[in-house]
């Protein structure tokens, strides 16, 4: 039998003391479980709330795009500046290092090529293959007014459905066809559906007239695309906008990595998001550190 507490120190029950009820910082995230929250807390930092995802999944539809044609040499060093990284598992597995502890975002979506319909994906990726690779988190296009628009939503809540079953929390992306106005109005429509029906973080584009609308009428962490290569100064004050109308993050991808100096780029941006920089303050803090080499 073990001995009983034979300690001269009296106990100390705290009863003076409320139980920490331990709210989740994320939006909409309180009433997930402890293993999706786990890993949600990969991908936002919980003592800001926030994220810097880097977007290198641009070849599952447009090949070796510029900036990505060798990713062992010009992408991987980059990694460590970010909290999460999205991407492929086929890059994941061939070439990022198992030792990399920063969280992934998975592209679990594909199909057709630039050359095609790009609305018409279907899921790429079986759940068993994601858990294998430890991802925080699983994502795809949801093409909200798209030919393949019904398509596209059953594979997300096919995947919401898996993520429920195992811990793993969804991303849904919201794509644009060219036939699509990128208004407020617009991302209202696409991010609600998501969130209606099931994904935990919606990744969608900014807008500069009531972005804010579009984050107070979704329910869940709103994470800004990066877009299109635009000059760093543009870029800065469009992140630093996004945020202070409310996103949970930014996902850089070609802002990054096309950028002449993709470090000092890369930690400007976390300026922003996780130091509250103004735009002014980190494309100073970038020209400083792309002077430096």
């Amino acid at each position: 039998m073990p001995e009983a507490d034979q300690g001269k120190q009296e106990k100390n029950y705290h009863t003076d003391v409320p139980v920490d009820n331990q709210g989740f910082f994320l939006k909409g995230a309180n009433s997930l479980d402890w293993g999706m929250k786990n890993r949600l807390s990969r991908i936002f930092r919980p003592d800001t709330g926030k994220t810097v995802m880097f977007a290198i999944d641009h070849g599952y539809f447009q090949g070796p795009t510029t900036g990505l044609e060798r990713i062992d040499l010009n992408i991987v060093p980059l990694m460590q500046y970010s909290d999460a990284i999205m991407l492929t598992r086929g890059i994941l597995r061939t070439t990022v290092p198992p030792t990399l502890t920063k969280a992934v975002v998975m592209r679990s979506s594909g199909g057709p090529s630039i050359l095609k319909e790009l609305s018409d994906e279907q899921i790429a990726v079986d759940i068993e293959d994601a858990i294998r690779m430890n991802v925080a988190c699983i994502t795809l296009q949801v093409f909200v007014g798209g030919e393949f628009e019904t398509r596209s939503i059953h594979n997300m809540t096919k995947l919401v459905d898996w993520g429920y079953r195992y811990g793993i929390p969804v991303m849904a992306v919201t794509a644009v066809g060219k036939d699509m106005v990128r208004d407020a109005k617009y991302f209202r429509l696409a991010c609600r559906i998501c969130a209606e029906l099931g994904a935990q973080v919606v990744k969608t584009y900014y807008v500069p007239e009531d972005f804010d609308t579009v984050v107070s009428s979704c329910p869940v962490p709103i994470v800004m695309a990066g877009g299109k290569k635009i000059g760093e100064l543009e870029a800065l004050t469009m992140s630093y906008n996004a945020i202070q109308e409310g996103a949970s993050g930014v996902d850089m991808g070609r802002n990054i990595f096309q950028s002449q100096a993709p470090v000092a780029m890369m930690k400007a941006v976390n300026a922003i998001v996780h130091g509250n920089a103004t735009p002014e303050d980190a494309f100073e803090l970038f020209n400083t550190l792309k002077a430096e080499g």
